[in-house]
């Protein structure tokens, strides 16, 4: 029995590894200085939850096969050290993402924005079907208990390619490791600025990415992404390469009716990203010998990605949570629920949370992205920015950088969701973007003590 011991097993994709490999028969141990919900219960119901928190080189030892390292971790980790002075097998969990599917047909979700819902529905319409498959995606979606899952004998596995670094030691891009079969690049915008400084570091990355596509490879592409375009003319792909687009829809009482070679689908869907996202999702579908109409019934009944657009309270004034927080994404999820409700009053909750949402210089990007709300409240918590070693916020120029004509700054998270709880009550229809946490607060659970 192979032994794996996680550093820093207590994030979000680690913990979903962990469990996947304890369920493959792996022998899994792993430590961590703190470990939060839902990690912690998760962990725990698998007896892989680490006895005591902190980080114990004397347990570090030759009788481990392989080290996983995540991002949580320091590169002077006592642990890390110590398996580098034994000589220990080191990896990123996408490293060891690949080792496990290098025999297998990969599937990669990439971009900037889209991905995670992009990945989480070409999952749903294979588990629909039967298909037998490994995957990885960055949120829990309906019918998955785990994030990961990993196999014995699938022939297909399906990632999300995330753009961001692989482990603490290891600075490249975890979606280089992956070396995809089939690939989706659903778009580009700048993002994680404290790894990428400059426009240009963050989309030659993605360059890389696409010639890691093999000669027998396909790439698919959103047709009007304008950094895609211009990136496509300029890299060499090996593969062939083919271009895609948001599929026709329109709004019913109900959801949505979608379009595909002169035949209607229902959809629980909404907004022109999404059927950007479902088109892609039906082009690799098709790569994998799904007939379109499979593709469009099996996908009658996805409701979406956890928070991503997830309708957290119903009624006539409902209430939308949604993990947005690039510009391109804001501004898309606010004008998908304008079109959703184009005759109601829609109030905007977004938290600046993440290291490029903080910086100065790049809080202009989010110029005009809340103009279709009628509302909007900024939020942010100047305890992360200390946390984060970053430059104080002056609440002026948060909001002269967002220029939205009604819209309030705010610091402190009690007076936001007592602002946000009154334009409910007055009948509005609330939109919460965050990829934080709202300084503590659970928005789901907000919303059902109302």
């Amino acid at each position: 029995m192979q032994r794996v011991h996680f550093i820093a097993i207590g994030g979000a994709a680690m913990h979903n590894l962990a469990i996947a490999l304890k369920e493959k028969g792996y022998q899994v141990t792993g430590s961590d200085d703190e470990i939060f919900e839902p990690s912690r219960s998760r962990l725990e119901k698998q007896n892989i939850l680490p006895q005591e928190f902190g980080w114990f080189p004397h347990k570090i030892n030759a009788s481990i096969d392989t080290i996983i390292l995540g991002m949580h971790a320091r590169p002077d980790n006592p642990e890390l050290l110590k398996a580098k002075e034994l000589g220990l097998n080191i990896v990123s969990y996408p490293e060891f993402l690949y080792q496990q599917t290098s025999n297998k047909k990969r599937i990669v979700v990439a971009g900037s924005h889209g991905k995670t819902t992009t990945t989480a529905m070409i999952l749903h319409v294979l588990k629909h079907l039967n298909f037998k498959f490994d995957y990885m995606v960055g949120s829990h979606i309906d019918g998955f208990e785990n994030m990961v899952g990993l196999s014995h004998d699938a022939q297909i596995a399906i990632f999300e390619g995330d753009e961001y670094l692989s482990s603490p030691i290891d600075r490249r891009s975890k979606f280089l490791w992956y070396k995809p079969d089939i690939a989706i690049l659903t778009g580009i915008e700048w993002d994680h600025i404290n790894v990428f400084p400059t426009m240009e570091s963050y989309i030659d990355t993605f360059k890389q990415f696409i010639e890691t596509i093999s000669s027998t490879g396909k790439l698919f592409w959103y047709k009007n992404d304008i950094e895609i375009q211009k990136l496509i003319e300029t890299t060499k792909i090996k593969g062939s390469q083919y271009q895609y687009e948001g599929l026709e829809w329109t709004k019913e009482s109900n959801g949505s009716i979608v379009t595909y070679n002169n035949q209607k689908f229902e959809s629980k869907l909404f907004g022109d990203h999404n059927f950007q996202n479902l088109n892609a999702a039906l082009q690799v579908c098709i790569e994998l010998g799904i007939e379109p109409v499979q593709f469009f019934e099996s996908m009658q009944n996805f409701k979406g990605a956890d928070r991503r657009l997830q309708l957290i309270k119903e009624g006539s004034n409902p209430i939308f949570y949604d993990f947005a927080h690039a510009p391109s994404k804001v501004r898309a999820t606010v004008a998908a629920v304008r079109k959703l409700y184009p005759d109601k009053k829609i109030v905007a909750c977004y938290e600046l949370h993440t290291f490029s949402s903080l910086n100065t210089e790049f809080l202009t990007h989010y110029n005009a992205t809340l103009d279709n709300a009628d509302t909007a409240y900024i939020y942010f918590n100047p305890e992360v920015i200390k946390h984060k070693n970053m430059e104080a916020l002056d609440p002026n120029f948060v909001h002269q950088c967002f220029q939205h004509k009604n819209s309030t700054v705010i610091t402190d998270n009690d007076t936001l969701f007592k602002n946000v709880e009154k334009a409910w009550k007055e009948g509005s229809v609330i939109l919460l973007m965050s990829s934080g946490n709202f300084g503590g607060v659970d928005p789901t659970k907000w919303a059902d003590k109302l």
